[in-house]
């Protein structure tokens, strides 16, 4: 949804950051950069820095008219601890940051190709110290528990779209981070039938 400037705004941003921001409180370090993959409006990554002002925040998007996006809510914010967004396309490497201290990842694996999760995975591989969280959000599958009606509908609205995206189920992404290097997933439940999903660099 487009606004008068470059800025775009995303509904579901303004719904989720507050469940997410508490969710971040307690697993972000208390200082450090924290590199944002897929950042889309720019509305998530202002958010969260506005309320942990001790941490760097480095968003990045593939998209051009998201990078102008993020660019024009940095400015209107006036906020001192997001750098200029980044080039990033998650399925490409090499990424053009050679180290964070947190990863975010929100939104982005269901309305992607599989491929960009293993990019995502192998790029925090390389980039997080042990001990550093990937923190991921949305809707998955679950194999302990049946699939959400809403979700099963937007799951087949998704591979209407593109048959290369649709809901991921969370062991297949786990197997990813675990051959990566990351523990298992601390996982919270969301509002929305969406999930907080958190690996650590081993």
């Amino acid at each position: 949804m487009p606004m008068t400037d470059d800025r775009l705004s995303a509904p579901a941003a303004l719904r989720n950051r507050d469940p997410i921001l508490d969710v971040l409180r307690s697993i972000l370090p208390a200082r450090g950069t924290v590199l944002e993959i897929a950042s889309g409006s720019g509305e998530h990554v202002l958010h969260f820095a506005r309320h942990l002002p001790n941490l760097i925040f480095q968003p990045s998007d593939p998209g051009t008219a998201e990078q102008r996006s993020i660019a024009a809510w940095i400015t209107d914010s006036g906020l001192g601890n997001v750098n200029p967004p980044i080039a990033v396309d998650a399925a490409a490497p090499p990424w053009p940051i050679a180290h964070a201290d947190a990863m975010l990842c929100i939104n982005m694996i269901h309305i992607s190709p599989w491929t960009a999760t293993e990019g995502l995975m192998r790029g925090a591989a390389a980039i997080l110290p042990p001990g550093a969280p990937l923190y991921l959000y949305g809707p998955y599958r679950r194999s302990d528990a049946p699939l959400e009606p809403s979700n099963a509908a937007f799951d087949a609205s998704l591979r209407n779209r593109n048959p290369a995206w649709g809901l991921r189920l969370l062991d297949d992404v786990a197997a990813l981070a675990t051959a990566q290097g990351f523990s298992p997933p601390s996982v919270t439940p969301m509002p929305a039938n969406n999930l907080s999903v958190v690996f650590r660099k081993h």
